[in-house]
């Protein structure tokens, strides 16, 4: 296996794993989440559950499709969704390192969005 292969994979795999946790946390209904989402919408905590759930199938779609078959939107919404949610934290009152601590949910898929961008995939 090439180098390059090796740092796609390593990539792949840890976009994925990152973006299934969250899926599986949030379909599970974490409740700090359910608030968050409360928060910054105003929505009762029925609705941010339904948000959050779909929320989490959407982050599970993502993880599959970055291991199956990696598509460069995809990616850059990955980039973006990771940065919103890590930005989340400080807005809803957490430290900034709680932000900075999250830099790889969303450097990760950037990272991997230009691999296959300067490969012309």
């Amino acid at each position: 296996m090439t180098n390059d292969k090796k740092l796609e994979w390593a990539l792949r795999i840890g976009v994925a794993g990152e973006f299934f946790g969250h899926g599986m946390l949030a379909i599970g209904g974490k409740a700090d989440w359910i608030k968050w989402i409360g928060d910054l919408t105003g929505v009762n905590p029925e609705t941010a559950g339904t948000l959050l759930l779909l929320i989490g199938l959407m982050d599970v779609v993502v993880a599959a499709v970055v291991l199956l078959r990696p598509i460069k939107p995809i990616l850059l919404w990955a980039t973006f969704w990771g940065f919103w949610t890590a930005l989340v934290r400080p807005i809803v009152g957490q430290s900034w390192y709680d932000f900075i601590e999250r830099f790889a949910n969303w450097g990760a898929p950037l990272a991997l969005y230009y691999f296959y961008r300067t490969r012309g995939k």
